[in-house]
């Protein structure tokens, strides 16, 4: 069993004795063998210690489609892992029975960062992506993984909601080759009252992604009916993005389905997800796509120059392929955002587990 408890260094002492770390604004204070909200993140012996380093809730080689990335070596194969913890409560969380675990059961696969390096390798994996819970809270398996992975030359990716303090924002994004980052809302009032947290250091961590780092940057937002989908919302998130990022940062508005402790609310029309992708292409962002419904036209890449179809999808299905090696329309020559092969690749469409030995 790989080791599973590791020092960090994001935290400090405060003048009462309590420990606080440092990790993100949550800043928990902490007690002698308290977790923080998080849970991965303990005080042991007058430290903050990772109490799930090389720990798992299991391995899967997905489409890259699936996290959503769309401009990042679309149809490759990806080496998909989570722990337990999250240092979000939201409330519509979509992998609860991972993110809200708080049973260390939950974690049984284990992988060094190597032997899961060689393993995305030996699997076909193009990258390995850190999700179905945020890395950001098992930051040094994350970063170590990345490491390892770099000497293989696997890529990895960070599924993350971006909420992070801005000196571990440096090492952490830093390690990380693409990130699709779920900017949830537009409103500080929706980020306290559904995920317990707040809307400011979330764009914080977008400009300093898109602004002082080579990490490819996507974003994602699950529009819930009556809380975060109105067009006024919509339209600034929209404006902003382009404003601050810029109108290349791919954006998934994606449908949300009753569960955790939502379940009362209604699923997501298509026509919401229709409505915001059309408000974010008339606010200037050059790609915007539909998720989790389907929805060809909305999950396909077109070319923001003249209009042709640049990549077909289906689902996670690749069709259609009118790239050129350079990553540049076949029609018009204009340059399309984002990492490419020379043609399309066609990972499974659907999980396939992986155990390490």
């Amino acid at each position: 069993m790989t080791e599973t408890i590791v020092s960090t260094r994001y935290w400090h002492q405060l003048d009462d004795g309590q420990l606080q770390c440092d990790l993100c604004p949550r800043h928990c204070r902490l007690q002698e063998g308290q977790r923080g909200l998080c849970y991965v993140r303990q005080r042991l012996d007058d430290e903050v210690k990772l109490v799930s380093y090389g720990r798992s809730s299991g391995f899967c080689v997905d489409p890259i489609e699936k996290k959503p990335l769309n401009h990042f070596y679309p149809g490759s194969s990806v080496l998909s892992f989570g722990t337990a913890g999250c240092n979000l409560a939201c409330k519509f969380c979509q992998n609860w029975d991972m993110s809200k675990s708080r049973e260390m059961d939950t974690l049984a696969d284990s992988a060094g960062p190597e032997q899961l390096a060689r393993a995305a390798r030996d699997a076909g994996c193009r990258s390995v992506a850190f999700t179905y819970n945020d890395p950001i809270i098992f930051m040094e398996y994350a970063v170590d993984v990345a490491v390892a992975c770099r000497e293989l030359d696997v890529r990895t990716v960070a599924v993350t909601a971006g909420y992070i303090d801005p000196e571990p924002r440096v090492d952490f994004f830093r390690a990380m080759d693409a990130a699709n980052v779920d900017l949830k809302a537009f409103t500080d009032r929706f980020y306290y009252k559904i995920c317990g947290a707040h809307l400011a250091p979330v764009l914080e961590t977008l400009e300093y992604i898109r602004h002082e780092t080579d990490t490819w940057l996507e974003l994602t937002t699950l529009l819930i009916p009556g809380e975060n989908d109105s067009h006024r919302e919509l339209d600034e998130m929209t404006r902003w993005v382009v404003d601050h990022l810029g109108p290349d940062v791919p954006m998934h508005f994606t449908a949300f389905h009753p569960d955790w402790k939502m379940r009362e609310h209604p699923s997501t029309p298509a026509s919401t997800l229709t409505r915001a992708r059309r408000i974010a292409m008339d606010n200037g962002v050059r790609y915007a796509y539909t998720g989790n419904v389907r929805d060809p036209a909305g999950a396909s890449t077109f070319c923001h120059q003249c209009g042709d179809l640049l990549i077909e999808r289906d689902w996670h299905r690749l069709g259609q392929w009118s790239l050129d090696g350079q990553g540049r329309c076949a029609s018009c020559g204009t340059t399309v955002a984002g990492h490419f092969s020379d043609g399309p690749e066609h990972a499974a469409s659907r999980p396939v587990r992986v155990r390490m030995s």
